[in-house]
C-alpha cells in the first residue's frame, strides 16, 4: 500500500515541478512518465486524467498552505512578524529554487484556459489566503502593530498581489533578490515599527 501512495505521491510532485516550469499545458502525461519513470497506463491508474491530477495537487497543496499558516499562527504571534515570516518563507524558496513560484499563483494567470474542476481548486486556494491575511490585518491593526492604508480586505488583496508579482519579478527577471526588493518596501509600509 505504502508503495502505491509512494507512486502517486511521486506524480504530484513531479506534476508540481512541470506546472512550475511550463504551465497547465506545459506537460502530458508522457513527460510525467518519463520523470517518474512509469508508463502512462500507471499514471492513469492513480489520476484518471490530467484534470483529476492537477485538482488533486492543487487540493493538496491548499491543504499544505492552510497548514503551513497554521502552524505560523501557532508559533507566530506578532501579526507584523507573520507578515515578515511568510514573506521570508516565499523569499527562501525563490532563492534556493525549492519553490520558486506559487503553483496557485501560476495557475490562475491560465484560468482562462483551465478545466472548472482546477479553477475551483485555485479559487479556493486564494480565497483561504486573502481570509488569513485579512485576519492578520485585522489583528496587526487592532493591536497597534500595524498601519494600515485602507480596510484590512483590501489591504490583504493587495499584500497578495505584491507577492505574487514579486514572484513574477524574479522569474523574469532572472533574480531572486528582486523579490525582496519589491516585498521589502510592502512590509516597511505596514509596519509601525518605523
Amino acid at each position: 500500500m505504502s508503495n502505491v501512495s509512494s507512486t502517486a505521491d511521486d506524480i504530484l510532485a513531479c506534476a508540481r515541478t512541470l506546472i512550475i516550469a511550463g504551465g497547465y499545458n506545459g506537460f502530458s502525461y508522457a513527460d510525467v512518465a518519463d520523470v517518474v519513470g512509469i508508463r502512462k497506463p500507471s499514471i492513469h491508474h492513480h489520476f484518471a486524467s490530467k484534470v483529476d491530477l492537477v485538482r488533486t495537487l492543487v487540493s493538496r497543496y491548499r491543504a499544505e498552505a492552510e497548514a503551513g499558516l497554521a502552524a505560523l499562527e501557532r508559533n507566530v504571534t506578532d501579526p507584523g512578524d507573520q507578515l515578515k515570516s511568510y514573506v521570508a518563507y516565499w523569499e527562501a524558496c525563490i532563492k534556493d529554487a525549492t519553490a520558486p513560484f506559487c503553483v496557485c499563483a501560476l495557475l490562475a494567470s491560465e484560468l482562462p484556459i483551465l478545466p472548472e474542476e482546477v479553477a475551483l481548486e485555485v479559487r479556493a486556494h486564494f480565497k483561504s489566503l486573502a481570509a488569513w491575511l485579512t485576519s492578520v490585518m485585522e489583528r496587526g491593526k487592532r493591536q497597534g502593530r500595524l498601519q494600515l492604508s485602507s480596510i484590512a480586505r483590501v489591504e490583504a488583496e493587495g499584500f497578495m498581489a505584491t507577492v505574487h508579482g514579486a514572484m513574477l519579478s524574479a522569474r523574469a527577471y532572472g533574480d531572486p533578490k528582486t523579490f525582496a526588493i519589491i516585498t521589502r518596501p510592502l512590509l516597511d509600509r505596514l509596519s509601525t515599527r518605523h
